[in-house]
């Protein structure tokens, strides 16, 4: 008897011997997040929280995979090409309306950064002034708030106006091929002013000015990984926040950081610098304290939500319950 429960003894220590080493080799979660556009300021969280070990501690190995124009990061999520992805709310509740089963897990951006600029020679004083001008708009999930001002103003985007798709660069807007190009508060409209156009020179149509501005940047997965990979969605949220509340805290590392990413060549620290500042303004607005960046706004959402169903860019009211949810950010 003695020598049967020696047996089962060692037995035991050697399937926790080799058990280990398994349990080692099977090493850290890989997880693909699919941001909307190339790296820059404007995902400096994510960057951060790669660069500084934050998703590491979660036992998490993230490639960050760039965007473009034309890439839709709620297809690529959907097909299996990422687990996580970025885009504008009225974005991701368009595919949501046409059966792709996403849910958003953290609100990082509180409103819009996105408007129409034009020179004051184009005479383009108000929205309805763009009838019949050459008009850039970005395309890929990005056109959602433009067709919603059109839409507000019985305007038919094909025959009312000449729009261009518009994008990277602001090269064709400044060589005049553009009457209003679409322009981000951090990005695009800084680039016009440093090269050398004078802000009393601009002309400047808000989307939120003009009652249809949405919510922007989300994190977002797949309702599957929700229901299937809680505790990996969870690891995944609480780094990316982490990340996030480093770089509005240090902004001057964060863009350190982002600098490491960029394309050599395509942008400068001091862009960065003061895109990094005004980011900060759209995930940490006034009256917000930092443990409540990514908590999406119910009030925010629905107004986002009212503005995507009144103009037709989602064909049925969508339903907070399964758009999004705050689970993963109430825990930060």
């Amino acid at each position: 008897m003695k020598l049967s429960l020696r047996l089962l003894g060692a037995v035991a220590l050697a399937v926790l011997v080799f058990a280990a080493p398994a349990f080692a080799q099977s090493g850290p979660d890989k997880v693909r997040l699919q941001i909307k556009w190339v790296p820059q300021a404007q995902f400096a969280g994510y960057f951060v929280a790669l660069d500084k070990g934050f998703y590491a501690d979660e036992n998490l190995d993230v490639q960050i995979i760039p965007g473009g124009p034309d890439i839709v990061t709620e297809q690529q999520v959907a097909n299996g090409q990422a687990e996580f992805g970025v885009d504008w709310v009225a974005s991701f509740l368009a595919f949501r309306d046409k059966g792709l089963p996403l849910t958003d897990v953290a609100q990082v951006y509180q409103s819009s950064g996105l408007m129409l600029i034009s020179r004051k020679s184009a005479n383009i004083q108000s929205p309805e002034d763009l009838k019949g001008k050459n008009v850039g708009v970005w395309y890929g999930g990005n056109e959602f708030e433009f067709l919603a001002l059109m839409d507000k103003l019985g305007y038919d985007p094909d025959k009312d106006l000449n729009v261009i798709k518009q994008g990277f660069t602001m090269d064709p807007f400044l060589a005049g091929q553009m009457d209003a190009a679409s322009a981000m508060t951090y990005n695009e409209y800084m680039v016009v002013l440093e090269s050398g156009v004078d802000p009393s020179d601009l002309n400047v149509i808000r989307y939120n000015d003009e009652g249809v501005g949405m919510l922007e940047d989300n994190l977002f997965t797949t309702e599957d990984m929700v229901a299937n990979k809680p505790d990996l969605v969870q690891r995944f949220v609480r780094a990316s926040l982490r990340g996030w509340q480093d770089s509005i805290t240090d902004q001057a590392g964060a863009v350190d950081i982002i600098m490491k990413h960029v394309e050599p060549g395509s942008t400068t620290a001091d862009h960065q610098t003061r895109m990094m500042s005004e980011v900060a303004k759209l995930v940490l607005p006034a009256g917000m304290t930092p443990d409540q960046i990514g908590v999406m706004d119910a009030n925010r959402f629905a107004t986002t939500a009212d503005i995507a169903y009144k103009f037709h860019v989602i064909n049925a009211p969508a339903d907070p319950n399964k758009s999004y949810t705050n689970e993963f950010v109430g825990t930060n």
